[in-house]
This record gives C-alpha cells, sequence and structure tokens, in this order.
C-alpha cells in the first residue's frame, strides 16, 4: 500500500509497507515535517508579486509548513501572501516596506502592516486573526501619541486638559468653577475668565445693579449702581451717575428715556 499524506504532509505509511526503511521515513517525519510546523521558521521572498504558497505530498521540508514566515524582498506596493487552505497558525513578520495580507485563495485575509509581526489562523477557509479579545492588558512601555496614548506624559491632576507641545502632550492645572478654557496659539491654554474680544466680559464679580459699559477700545468695565434719584448721564464720554436736575438729564428726559428704553 502506497503512503499517504496529512494535511501538514506527513507521510502516513500503508501497513506492511517500508520494511527496513520506515525508521528513517518517521525520523524525517519526526525531525522536519512536525518540527517545521511547531517551531520552524523560513523566509518567504517577495519580488514586487504577490507570492502563492503550496504543499505537496512529501515529508521534506516545506517553506508553507512552518510556523513562522519571514517576509524579505521588495513588495513595490500593497501585496498577498496566499498560504495553503488547510487548518494551521503562523507567526507573519513583515519586514517588507509594505502591507501583506496574508489569505488562502480565497477569503480577505489579515493584512499585516509593514515592519510589523501578527499570529494568524489558517481555518482552511480564510485566515483570520488569533486574537480578538482581550480582558486585560499590561503595557510594557508608554503607548506612544501616533498609537493613540500619550508617550508616558506626567499623571494629571483631576480636571486637567491634555494639550500638545509639538512633540508629546502635557497638562494644564485644573481652573476653578465658571472659568472657561482660554487657548493659548502655540502656547499652553488655560483657565480664565473669557475676555471682552472673546465674547465674555472679563469681569469675575457683580454687585446688585452693576452696569456694564466700554470704558474703552475693546475693554468692558462696571459702573456701580447710583444712589434713589440719581440719573444717568455721561462725562468724558462714559456714563456716569449724576443729581437728578442739575447738571444730568432733566426729570422729563429721565421719564422719556424710561419709557423708550425701559429703564
Amino acid at each position: 500500500m502506497a503512503s499517504t499524506y496529512s494535511s501538514l504532509k506527513i507521510e502516513l505509511i500503508g501497513t506492511g509497507d517500508q520494511s527496513g526503511t520506515w525508521g528513517s521515513t518517521t525520523n524525517t517525519n519526526l525531525g522536519t515535517a512536525i518540527e517545521e510546523a511547531i517551531v520552524g521558521s523560513a523566509d518567504v521572498t517577495f519580488a514586487s508579486s504577490d507570492v502563492t504558497l503550496t504543499l505537496t505530498d512529501t515529508n521534506a521540508t516545506q517553506t508553507a509548513r512552518n510556523l513562522r514566515l519571514n517576509l524579505t524582498g521588495t513588495s513595490g506596493g500593497a501585496r498577498n501572501l496566499i498560504v495553503p487552505a488547510i487548518e494551521k497558525q503562523y507567526i507573519v513578520n513583515n519586514g517588507l516596506a509594505d502591507t501583506v495580507t496574508i489569505k488562502n485563495s480565497t477569503g480577505s485575509g489579515v493584512a499585516i502592516p509593514a515592519g510589523k509581526t501578527m499570529m494568524v489562523y489558517n481555518n482552511a477557509t480564510d485566515v483570520v486573526d488569533v486574537t480578538t479579545y482581550a480582558s486585560s492588558m499590561t503595557l510594557g512601555a508608554a503607548l506612544p501619541i501616533s498609537s493613540g496614548g500619550t508617550a508616558g506624559s506626567a499623571t494629571p491632576t483631576a480636571g486637567a486638559i491634555a494639550y500638545g507641545t509639538g512633540t508629546a502632550y502635557a497638562f494644564n492645572s485644573a481652573g476653578t468653577s465658571g472659568q472657561a478654557l482660554l487657548s493659548g496659539g502655540a502656547s499652553a491654554p488655560t483657565f480664565g475668565t473669557l475676555g471682552a474680544t472673546a465674547g465674555g466680559t472679563a469681569q469675575t464679580t457683580y454687585a446688585t445693579g452693576d452696569l456694564l459699559y466700554a470704558s474703552a477700545s475693546n475693554t468692558l468695565s462696571k459702573l456701580s449702581i447710583g444712589s434713589s434719584g440719581q440719573v444717568l448721564t455721561v462725562t468724558g464720554g462714559v456714563p456716569v451717575w449724576a443729581a437728578g436736575g442739575g447738571g444730568g438729564i432733566s426729570t422729563g428726559k429721565s421719564i422719556a428715556m424710561a419709557m423708550i428704553f425701559g429703564f
């Protein structure tokens, strides 16, 4: 009876066959075929085109049987690495300058970025990620900014805001209740009172009856409430309170202004 072969091309000796030589076949099965599948590493060389790996009926060394595939050569653009449609695990190290998708002749496969190593599983229909979920994870080093981390920035205090310095992240101090976050342009943002030119008042407190007025260009000031009977008049280009009936607005004008403006 002729030998048959497993999906990994391990030679299966027929009953009663290979008398006197079966030991040699078994040693090749163990020392080459099985060892490649468990711990073997093989280079796969690209030359600006896709690469297809195949398996044939021999227990001699075969690239597609190895556990680790080290991709070398020239990619010349995104490429495919097509592997046999058998159940098998692979560790793929993409040493090329472009993304390589490891897949069967059908299926979407898994894209491995340039310079990265991934573990994938060939389920004989498609190549998929080995791990899609981790219940917990501890990083050996701070996650870099390019991967969504803060690259080891200091631990922020409660209420602090992260901002970019150009090469890293830093944190400002938390503001007080009611303050707004003010841009510093290329400098660090700060918490403070919103200025008059930014839609605020630049004022932090008010007393009952205070009036706001422009005391200078782009500047808001407060005018405290006047005394009973005083009227609002103008001196030096700004509003002031004055005694009623004096140099201020007449009683009649005060009544008219109150009717028009709702004072």
